[in-house]
C-alpha cells in the first residue's frame, strides 16, 4: 500500500501541529505548512516535512501546492483546512475591513487551496477533504459575529461541496471542536486590540470580560479538551470507508446540536447570550 499524502494548513501550534505529528507518527506523508517561515524552520526542525503558506495570499497558496505536488509526486490523497484566527468584538464596533480580513484568511483562503487541489483529486479517483469549523459553526454566540460568520459559512460551502462530490470518490467532512486548549486566545487577543476601540464602544463594559478570557493562559472552561481531542476524529474522516459528514467535538458542542434541534430560538437565545 503506498503512502498516502496530506497537506495540513496553520501548524505552528494547536491542532494543527498536533495532527501533524500524530499523522506523521501513523505513516502519513505529512506536508505540514504555517505563515511564518520561522515557524516553518521549526517544523523541519524536528523532523516535518513543512512549507510556507499563507492563507491570506492567492501567491502564496498557488505557491504552497505546486511544492506539495512535488512532495507528493503529484498524488495528494487529502487536505486539512485547519489554518486561520478568530476576530472578537461586537460586530457594530468592527471595521468592515476586519471583517474581510477574517474571510480572507477563514473562507476565500480555504476555497481557493480546495479548488486548486480538487482537479488533482478528480484525476486520481479519490481523496478526502476535511473543514475544521467550530461549534460556532452552527450556535452563535455574542462578541464572536466575525467568527461565527466565517464558520456558518465554511459549513454550508462545505455542506454544498459535499453534495457537489457526490459519486466522484472524494469525501468531504467537517470537524466541529467546542473549546480546545490552543493559543487561540492569544492571537485573537491581538486581533481585538488592532480593531477594537474599547473606550468609545457602547460594549465597553462587557469588553472587560472579554479581556480577562483572552488575556488567560489557559481556558478554565471544564469541557476543555487538549489539541490530541481532534486526532482521532481526523483520523476516523481520513480512513474510514464511509467517513462522517460531521465530526462533533467537546461535550459542549455536542449538547449545542442537541439544544440548537430541541429548542425554540428565544429560548437558546438565552443560553447562548451567557455564553459570551
Amino acid at each position: 500500500m503506498s503512502v498516502k499524502s496530506i497537506l495540513i494548513t496553520g501548524c505552528s501550534t494547536g491542532i494543527g501541529y498536533t495532527c501533524a505529528h500524530a499523522l506523521k507518527s501513523r505513516g502519513y506523508n505529512v506536508i505540514a505548512s504555517c505563515r511564518q517561515e520561522e515557524d516553518v524552520l521549526r517544523l523541519q526542525s524536528e523532523g516535518l516535512t513543512c512549507i510556507q503558506l499563507d492563507l491570506s495570499s492567492p501567491e502564496s497558496i498557488t505557491s504552497a501546492v505546486r511544492q506539495t505536488l512535488k512532495l507528493s509526486n503529484g498524488n495528494l490523497y487529502a487536505l486539512f483546512n485547519n489554518g486561520g484566527y478568530g476576530q472578537p468584538g461586537a460586530l457594530e464596533d468592527l471595521p468592515t475591513e476586519a471583517l474581510r480580513e477574517q474571510f480572507e484568511t477563514n473562507f476565500f483562503g480555504w476555497h481557493q487551496l480546495v479548488k486548486e487541489v480538487l482537479p488533482v483529486m478528480r484525476e486520481q479517483g479519490n481523496g478526502r477533504i476535511i473543514q475544521n469549523s467550530s461549534v460556532l459553526g452552527f450556535a452563535a454566540i455574542p462578541y464572536r459575529g466575525a467568527y461565527n460568520a466565517v464558520k456558518f459559512a465554511i459549513e454550508g460551502w462545505t455542506d454544498t461541496l459535499r453534495l457537489e462530490l457526490y459519486n466522484t470518490g472524494i469525501n468531504i467532512c467537517l470537524i466541529e471542536p467546542g473549546p480546545i486548549e490552543t493559543r487561540f486566545r492569544a492571537n485573537a487577543l491581538q486581533k481585538f486590540r488592532q480593531w477594537i476601540d474599547i473606550e468609545s464602544s457602547y460594549h465597553k463594559t462587557d469588553y472587560q470580560s472579554q479581556l480577562a478570557r483572552l488575556n488567560k493562559t489557559t481556558s478554565g472552561n471544564r469541557f476543555v479538551l487538549p489539541a490530541e481531542a481532534i486526532v482521532a476524529p481526523l483520523i476516523h474522516a481520513l480512513e474510514s470507508p464511509d467517513p462522517k459528514p460531521r465530526y462533533r467535538v467537546t461535550t459542549q458542542t455536542k449538547i449545542a446540536a442537541v439544544l440548537k434541534r430541541l429548542l425554540p430560538t428565544s429560548v437558546l437565545d438565552n443560553i447562548l447570550r451567557k455564553s459570551a
